[in-house]
């Protein structure tokens, strides 16, 4: 993976995490056990820390950043989908942000709560437990009941898998040119997830 000194400061990856290769990391980034990153993930931190702690997720195209004096942090089983951008923020444990959302500077997410995809955290935001926030700029909408835990939950199982699937597997290639007979399909790691559950979520 790209990995870059910045002023002194060398990212520090937990070797059980795992870091796709196109995904970039800059200076003060701390990533801890059973993380994964997505492909083109950028993580700089030249302003502020940026923090991924235990089973938390990052994916493909996500941005980290922030300002000085300032930790930009995802707590236990946090889970940020594609695209989404977090700058200056604090995602508490077993939170969701959702795809292409963005959360902004002093932003507080609450534990277990989720962020709706294509939604806006405005600065300074302070989120309670269990909120499902939604909207430009968010708001709260409802509390998250156990259904949309139990489908979070097996969505984050996936990933700490995929960083132990991905350490294992994932190497760079050369493309086929024609499709094998019989070619395999993948499978999940604990079940399928129901799309109709999950559609504004993740």
């Amino acid at each position: 993976m790209p990995c870059y000194e910045f002023e002194g400061l060398i990212p520090v990856v937990d070797p059980s995490a795992y870091i796709h290769p196109t995904a970039v990391l800059i200076g003060d980034v701390i990533i801890e056990a059973d993380v994964y990153v997505g492909p083109n993930a950028s993580l700089r931190g030249d302003y502020g820390r940026l923090i991924l702690q235990r089973g938390s997720n990052l994916q493909d195209g996500c941005i980290m950043h922030g300002y000085c004096d300032m930790d930009t942090v995802v707590e236990p089983d946090g889970h940020i989908g594609h695209g989404a951008i977090l700058h200056g923020c604090v995602i508490k444990r077993n939170a969701l942000v959702g795809m292409n959302a963005v959360v902004m500077d002093g932003a507080v997410v609450g534990e277990n709560s989720i962020v709706a995809a294509m939604s806006f955290v405005k600065a300074g935001f302070q989120g309670k437990p269990k909120q499902l926030l939604m909207g430009q700029p968010a708001k709260y909408v409802r509390e998250v009941t156990e259904q949309d835990l139990h489908w979070k939950g097996l969505n984050t199982l996936e990933y700490q898998e995929l960083s132990r699937r991905s350490a294992k597997s994932m190497q760079l290639v050369v493309p086929l040119t024609q499709i094998e007979p019989d070619r395999a399909r993948l499978k999940g790691t604990t079940q399928v997830l129901s799309q109709a559950n999950f559609t504004q979520l993740d």
